[in-house]
């Protein structure tokens, strides 16, 4: 048996290449930074051969650092970010044009145009109807056609759509529709240009939860969305390969590594990090808190109705065993730390906050709403706007800071409650990871808001850990989910510490200081 397993983690800032032994352990990794293009206000590129080449750099680095041969490795795991999709000429392998990120808004006129089209509107009032029927049948739900119209009801694009990049890149790339239409031109999202590349240009496949974060893919029949590709005139000759998260995706060209390696996981990063952090089972949720916050809970083998406009997308793809998961998004989460450092200036560190935040047995009934940039599910609000209530003469910056920490709590509880409507599921458990988990009171507040155990793991960048895992059990280097459940390395548990008098309490107060923020922002109301 081979030694090791690797991972490729390709973010918006950065690359990173991880080497796992066995037990889940990092041996090596090497880590550069992306510099992504901004070329207008609101447009985000990053270079194509830029994250190539990064790519393959912290690839051959890791290796080195441990003297690693590539033969010693089981397979090759890659996740990378979501909906940042390019075109690239199918002979020479250049691309056309940079690669639009998710951050991107340049489409948001051409998606309210095609949200107004008559097509759009029919879907949308035929899953209203469906809603209206679920209120007297509620059952209609959980049946696959249910479930499928009631999700239409809130059906819309957005900017941060890979098919409204690709659409945009067929209007204005020169050349690029005609070349299209011949035959000329592939797309793909940025795992499907990294398998491309490595496997010099034999492999033209994306996997399944890549795919049902484009707005190109219909997760319920499992296919490319005929009407949503005829609605953006996208051609689907363009479109690479879907195929399970653990299919076999090629092989890395030996010239680049040295001798070939098996590639055997292609998955989205938030979905990597659902199964990093071993939510397997349906009710298991991964809460990753960064610059914002992405919650994900593994609702099972059946697209769920989500009357909240939450994401019902695909976690990943076993063996044609398809696993679902609902998401739901906070804007504003590390930034509103770093908003206390620099802005309000009231802290010296992003590390500060929790130690303060300690140091009062509350707030003092100071609520802080993270609205910086709207608000997000269940709300969807996007003139909402930051708010303090509450404040008084005794108001002392302690309880401003346990505030705003306490409401990026109040925010996943929010999201969490509206997917256990949804999905019709307990909530069993949560793991959290990124970078402010590190925060010990936002995590202890996590598992008083939610009543419920809360686990942080050693390694908090699940991203990583999941490629690697989801690699490793294709290869035949672990041999099941219970033995990756194992692997899994516990830093610290955190069990609910008050009662549910005071926690509905402090529920009620939110509730009542999340609508101060409502639609501040629009102005005609």
């Amino acid at each position: 048996m081979a030694d090791y397993v690797m991972a490729l983690d390709a973010g918006t800032t950065g690359i990173r290449a991880i080497v796992f032994d066995h037990d889940a352990r990092v041996v090596s990794q090497a880590y550069q930074e992306l510099h992504p293009v901004y070329p207008r206000e609101g447009w985000c590129e990053l270079d194509p051969e830029d994250v190539w080449r990064q790519c393959l750099s912290v690839m051959q680095i890791a290796l080195r650092q441990k003297d690693i041969p590539p033969r010693n490795l089981a397979a090759l795991g890659i996740a990378t970010l979501r909906s940042t999709n390019l075109l690239w000429d199918r002979q020479t392998g250049r691309p056309l044009y940079n690669a639009i990120t998710w951050h991107d808004t340049r489409t948001a006129s051409l998606c309210r145009q095609m949200d107004g089209h008559r097509s759009m509107r029919l879907v949308r009032g035929l899953g209203r109807m469906a809603q209206g029927i679920a209120r007297l049948w509620p059952g209609l739900r959980h049946t696959p056609t249910g479930a499928r119209l009631i999700t239409a009801a809130h059906l819309s694009f957005t900017p941060a759509s890979a098919l409204a990049h690709a659409r945009w890149m067929l209007d204005h790339v020169e050349d690029a529709r005609q070349r299209a239409e011949a035959g000329e031109v592939l797309t793909g999202t940025m795992d499907t240009w990294l398998v491309w590349k490595l496997t010099g240009g034999e492999v033209h496949a994306t996997d399944f939860s890549n795919a049902s974060a484009t707005n190109m893919f219909d997760s319920f029949s499992l296919k490319w969305s005929d009407l949503f590709l005829e609605l953006f005139d996208v051609p689907a000759a363009m479109l690479p390969e879907v195929r399970d998260t653990t299919a076999d995706f090629g092989e890395v060209d030996a010239s680049l590594l040295g001798s070939p390696l098996p590639i055997r996981s292609v998955v989205a990063d938030q979905q990597a990090a659902l199964f990093g952090e071993t939510c397997f089972s349906p009710g298991d949720v991964k809460c990753t808190n960064g610059t914002g916050t992405f919650i994900d809970m593994n609702v099972g083998p059946r697209p769920p109705a989500s009357l909240h406009k939450l994401l019902p997308l695909i976690a990943w793809s076993i063996d044609g065993q398809v696993t679902y998961m609902l998401e739901g998004m906070i804007n504003t989460t590390g930034s509103a730390i770093q908003w206390l450092r620099d802005n309000l200036q009231i802290i010296e560190s992003v590390e500060d906050s929790d130690r303060l935040a300690q140091t009062v047995p509350d707030t003092e009934d100071v609520y802080f709403v993270p609205g910086f940039t709207g608000l997000s599910s269940p709300y969807w609000d996007p003139h909402a706007c930051g708010v303090a209530v509450g404040l008084g003469r005794n108001t002392r910056k302690e309880h401003i800071v346990r505030a705003v920490l306490e409401g990026i709590v109040y925010r996943c509880k929010d999201i969490l409650l509206a997917m256990e409507i949804d999905a019709g599921i307990p909530i069993k458990s949560i793991t959290v990871d990124g970078g402010a988990c590190r925060n010990d009171f936002l995590v202890q507040f996590t598992a008083d808001m939610l009543n419920v155990t809360v686990q942080r793991p050693a390694m908090v960048d699940g991203t990583a850990k999941g490629a690697a895992y989801l690699a490793g059990l294709a290869a035949g280097y672990w041999s099941s989910l219970d033995e990756l459940r194992e692997k899994q390395h516990i830093d610290q548990v955190f069990e609910p510490s008050i009662g549910e008098e005071r926690r509905r309490r402090l529920y009620a107060g939110w509730k009542r200081a999340i609508t101060k923020s409502f639609k501040w922002r629009d102005y005609s109301a």
